[in-house]
Formats: C-alpha cells, sequence, structure tokens
C-alpha cells in the first residue's frame, strides 16, 4: 500500500520512542519518550542490539524495527542470506534458521512478475548485484530491466551496500568484468546468473543459478522491460574447458558444478553459433569494486539514500510505503538495519526521502533502500530460543518469499 503527497513533505521524519523490545511482532506499543530520545533496546546476542520506536511523517505515524551491529565485535558476522541459487525463493525466517543467523532482514527487488511476457516464467531472482561469503553469485541486470521503484538521479543497478574482508560496511558498485575465449578470439561476457541480459550480448549461468528457466534473460530490452523476448538466441554448455551442447533456445534444469552455460542474445547469439561442440572455450568473471580496494566479503543491492550524511538529491518524497534500509555509521563499523512495520495502523509507512532523513537522526552517514512493501521483514533470535521470530507485521499479511537478505551471525 503506498499514498501520494505533496512535495512539502520532503525529510519530515520524527523519531519517537515507544517500545524498547517486543518479544513477537505483536507486541503492545507503551512507555512513550519524547521525540530525539535515544531509544534503548534489548541485546540479541553481543554486539547485536534489536530495539522498535515510532517514526512521525507526514502521512501519520510509522512504526520501526531497528538492529544495530558492531562490526568491530570479532564475535560479530555479516553475510548474504539465500536459499542456495540466484533463481529461488524463501522466507526470511527459514533462510536465517537455515544459515544459523540470530537476525536477518529481506534483500533486493526481485523479478516477482512476468504477466508483459505471457509463458515466461518469472525467475524469482534478484536485481542487483550480490556477493556471499566472499564469492560473486550474480551480477545487475540493465537499469531498464529493473523492478522496484524509480532510481535516484545518477545511480543504477550496480549499486550495493557491502561489507568487506576489513569488516567495514560502504556503499559501492560492482560491474561485472569478464571474457568468453573462444577459438576465434575473446567476446566480452556482460551477464552473470542475471534474469535479464543486455542487447546483443553473452551471459554466463553457472550452478548458482538453480534451475528455473533461462528464458526470462533474452526477454525485454535495455530500456524497455515489457518488450518482447528475442527469437535470435543460442546457448552452448561448457564443461573441462569445451563446449560439450549446443541449443538454438534458452535451456532450463540444474546447471552441474564445473559446467557454465553461456546464452547469448542477437549478436551475441550469432557469435556462439560459430562454435562446435569439441571447441576449446574459457570463460572468466569477477565483479569489480568502482571505490574499494579491499575485497567484499558480502554484498547486497539497492539504491543508495544517504552518503556522507547527506540525502541524495532527487529522492521521492511523494510516495510512503513499508520500507527497509541498511546503513551504517562509525566509519562503517556500525550497522543500523531499520524495518518499517507493516501492520494496518502504520501501513502508511514513509516516502524515500523520510527513510534517509530517519536514518540521518539515527546518526547513519551512508544508507542503501532495499525491497519493501510486502517484503519488509525482520526476524531475530529471543534468548536461547532455537528458532527466530518475526518481528514486525508483514504487509500482506504473512512471510512473503524473498530471494535473498541480509543475515547477522554470532560466535559467542
Amino acid at each position: 500500500m503506498t499514498r501520494r503527497r505533496g512535495r512539502s513533505a520532503a525529510g519530515r521524519a520524527v523519531l519517537t520512542v515507544v517500545t524498547a523490545f517486543g518479544v513477537l511482532a505483536g507486541a503492545a506499543l507503551a512507555g512513550a519518550a519524547p521525540a530525539g530520545a535515544a531509544p534503548a533496546g534489548r541485546r540479541i546476542a553481543p554486539g547485536v542490539t534489536y530495539r522498535q520506536f515510532d517514526v512521525d511523517t507526514a502521512a501519520g505515524t510509522a512504526h520501526a524495527h531497528l538492529l544495530t551491529v558492531d562490526l568491530a565485535n570479532p564475535h560479530v558476522g555479516v553475510d548474504l542470506l539465500y536459499p542456495g541459487a540466484v533463481a529461488a525463493r524463501s522466507t526470511v525466517s527459514r533462510l536465517a534458521d537455515s544459515a544459523g543467523a540470530v537476525a536477518g532482514i529481506n534483500g533486493d527487488f526481485f523479478n516477482i512478475t512476468e504477466t508483459q511476457h505471457p509463458g515466461v516464467e518469472a525467475t524469482g531472482a534478484p536485481v542487483g548485484p550480490a556477493v556471499a561469503a566472499g564469492q560473486a553469485l550474480k551480477a545487475a541486470v540493465p537499469k531498464g530491466q529493473r523492478f522496484g521503484p524509480a532510481l535516484p538521479p545518477g545511480t543504477n543497478t550496480q549499486e550495493v551496500l557491502g561489507v568487506g574482508t576489513d569488516r567495514r560496511a560502504r556503499l559501492d558498485r560492482l560491474a561485472l568484468v569478464g571474457s568468453v575465449t573462444t577459438p576465434d578470439g575473446r567476446l566480452p561476457l556482460k551477464g552473470l546468473n542475471q534474469y535479464a541480459l543486455p542487447q546483443g550480448s553473452v551471459g554466463a549461468f553457472t550452478a548458482k543459478w538453480g534451475g528455473v528457466s533461462r528464458q526470462r534473460a533474452v526477454c525485454g530490452t535495455d530500456s524497455e522491460r515489457a518488450a518482447p523476448c528475442s527469437d535470435d538466441t543460442y546457448e552452448v554448455t561448457v564443461r573441462g574447458g569445451r563446449v560439450v551442447a549446443a541449443s538454438g533456445t534458452p535451456g532450463s534444469g540444474t546447471i552441474a558444478a564445473g559446467t557454465t552455460v553461456l546464452l547469448g542474445r542477437e549478436e551475441g547469439a550469432r557469435q556462439l553459433r560459430k562454435l562446435s561442440v569439441g571447441d576449446p572455450v574459457t570463460v572468466e568473471h569477477s565483479l569489480t569494486a568502482a571505490t574499494s580496494g579491499v575485497p567484499y566479503a558480502f554484498a547486497i543491492g539497492g539504491f543508495p539514500v544517504l552518503r556522507a550524511g547527506k540525502p541524495l538529491s532527487g529522492l521521492d518524497d511523494g510516495t510512503s510505503a513499508v520500507r527497509t534500509v541498511v546503513g551504517f555509521k562509525g566509519g562503517g563499523q556500525q550497522l543500523l538495519i531499520l524495518v518499517l512495520d507493516g501492520a494496518a495502523r502504520y501501513r502508511t509507512g514513509m516516502t524515500v526521502a523520510e527513510e534517509a532523513e530517519a536514518m540521518r537522526t539515527l546518526g547513519a552517514s551512508d544508507a542503501l533502500n532495499l525491497d519493501g512493501g510486502g517484503s519488509s521483514e525482520l526476524v531475530a533470535r529471543e534468548g536461547d530460543a532455537g528458532a527466530v521470530s518475526v518481528r514486525n507485521h508483514p504487509s500482506g499479511g504473512a512471510e512473503r518469499p524473498v530471494p535473498n537478505g541480509i543475515g547477522i551471525f554470532s560466535a559467542a
């Protein structure tokens, strides 16, 4: 649910503490404190604190759930939650429990529906880059193929929040750098486990993609997501450095470990048709950071709303919604993870501009907006409980399966 309003409301987000801790998502709100007071919280694990509070916005009152994560604590870890495949979905609680996380939230926007391409399977794959346990899982789809609200001016689908091997969080851009070396020369690689490939390109799909059809990857154009699917396609399967199979149409099914499927559209397809079974092929790819010289142990896609303590220009200040945002302060040593409640009383949420202001008020220097609406969810463990519980009310009335999220881990 969203609510539109005039631009005069930009940035009006006032934090008011209402409760220190709710055992379950339906916990009663009580104990109001003056606006601007520092919210109290309860420790989930050493270095991890949970709290909740109200945020006054132009559309009404939003209720926020906040995790504070001390990355300087050696017992604390952060990594990507995902169901073992890029093109797959699961609930945040299941993802967190299966990974052994003490808390978690939903992640990137994703390919949730394909109503504009009848007969084409929605992949469930996320929009932006993803890094898990230091390994690149996928690259970003073209900007015109993105699902989600409009991006702020000057941003693109390569935007991420990541935590480096130095245990500091950063905002960055991760671009795919790759090539396909064939007997006829070297081709640029423009896709890695993506639900949409650039026009005229070749993309790679690995065992991390999953078993979902690759048909969606050749639908739409770089500027129009709803454009028809290309009928000029070709794919080859590479194993052990050689072509072992070829097909004129995108395939489906699980890709074996050590195997790469190369899918081309238009000019990319014409180049792949030059290959024959038995030809030697080498595929190389990596995600390259725009600003950081430190390798990323974890990264997730979204779009930035706050940089160096200042909201980005052109943030939407007219559409209120339930939102999820992650930021950091203290030079990247402390994460601030905020998820709004989707209960009917609070479902008007806040605008992106108000979200940025709320994070700034909490002390964040930088912040990245993640998927919202029915996807917004925060889970955490209570004491010695063996499983997490959902702390906010998902606005759809139940947990929505999502492709990825952020997991908080404790070795204590």
